[in-house]
């Protein structure tokens, strides 16, 4: 992945974008949106594109020094806080959100799920927990009491969970309705194409399948993941559109070629995602967290699919309140 510097954002999403950005926005509701500097993003305008009533943000993280952190952590990020992160909903209009427990913190969710009263309680915020196969039934039940809806199993940066525990824990945790969130390279998503097609609980790829420039579409992980959307209990996170990219901000041409064509696959099971704190970007390389969300209205042109991505597919994957 390169990073680059991120223009003014009036520079942003010009030509068909900025046609697409610019029409048939939904309403958010009235002060939803904020000019102001958020904590981990860069800009200080509020996006384009107005978020509708229970927008979701299905992928961010919460940072705090008191935590306890895993002995095997690679990535041990800065501060970043509730009160960080409810600035973000501010700016972007986002009312609804689903927390993911980071490889920071292991398998101890102890602390993150304190975290869900403070973003809203049950109506507004769910999370997505670390496990291992010691994990005992009790204690998932207590996490799915707490909001937890799906485990997530990070691959790239080494951690508690190995590719081996995903078969036995999809089976444990399908009955409960949740998912295996998988944070592969498209490399390993290709070779464990066999695997995914055996599990019995939903599966959900973060930041678009981290397919691999500039081969994109054309990586075989794409056929991998083409073959298990077909099958019906895959989603995949329109997110992290700096992963990967080699063409860069503001309109990271190659991964909104991957968006759209995963959308194309299955709108009904794509969500959104901000990333923020955007862990893996160094501290003065941070995106644009508007421009990041003003790509959804290039990835899905359509109102009414954009609406889907954000109110209607999260509440059904995480179990929201319906409408």
């Amino acid at each position: 992945m390169t990073t680059h510097s991120m223009p003014n954002r009036r520079q942003v999403l010009l030509g068909t974008a900025a046609l697409a950005a610019g029409s048939a926005m939904a309403a958010s509701p009235a002060g939803a949106q904020q000019q102001q500097q958020v904590r981990h993003s860069a800009g200080t305008e509020a996006p384009k594109l107005r978020a509708p009533a229970n927008a979701t943000d299905c992928h961010f993280h919460i940072y705090d020094s008191s935590f306890p952190v895993a002995p095997n952590a690679v990535l041990k990020p800065p501060e970043a806080s509730v009160e960080d992160y409810k600035a973000l909903q501010r700016r972007l209009g986002l009312s609804r959100c689903v927390l993911v427990q980071p490889s920071t913190y292991g398998t101890d969710n102890r602390a993150y799920m304190g975290l869900i009263p403070k973003l809203g309680g049950l109506e507004r915020a769910r999370m997505v927990g670390v496990v291992d196969t010691s994990v005992a039934d009790d204690e998932l039940r207590r996490m799915h009491e707490a909001g937890v809806r799906g485990i997530r199993f990070n691959l790239v940066q080494a951690g508690a969970t190995t590719i081996d525990m995903v078969e036995p824990l999809s089976r444990r945790v399908a009955p409960m309705g949740w998912h295996v969130q998988m944070h592969m390279l498209g490399d390993q998503i290709a070779q464990a194409g066999d695997m995914f097609m055996r599990l019995p609980s939903r599966i959900v790829f973060d930041h678009r399948a981290r397919l691999p420039q500039p081969q994109g579409v054309n990586h075989p992980a794409f056929a991998v993941i083409r073959r298990l959307l077909d099958k019906g209990n895959t989603w995949v996170k329109l997110s992290g559109a700096y992963f990967d990219s080699k063409s860069g901000p503001p309109g990271y041409e190659d991964s909104t070629a991957v968006a759209r064509a995963l959308f194309q696959a299955a709108p009904q099971r794509m969500v959104w995602g901000s990333d923020w704190p955007h862990p893996t970007e160094p501290a003065d390389k941070k995106p644009d967290d508007a421009v990041l969300f003003d790509l959804l209205s290039v990835w899905v042109p359509d109102e009414a699919a954009r609406h889907r991505v954000l109110v209607e597919n999260p509440a059904e994957l995480y179990d929201f309140p319906k409408g």
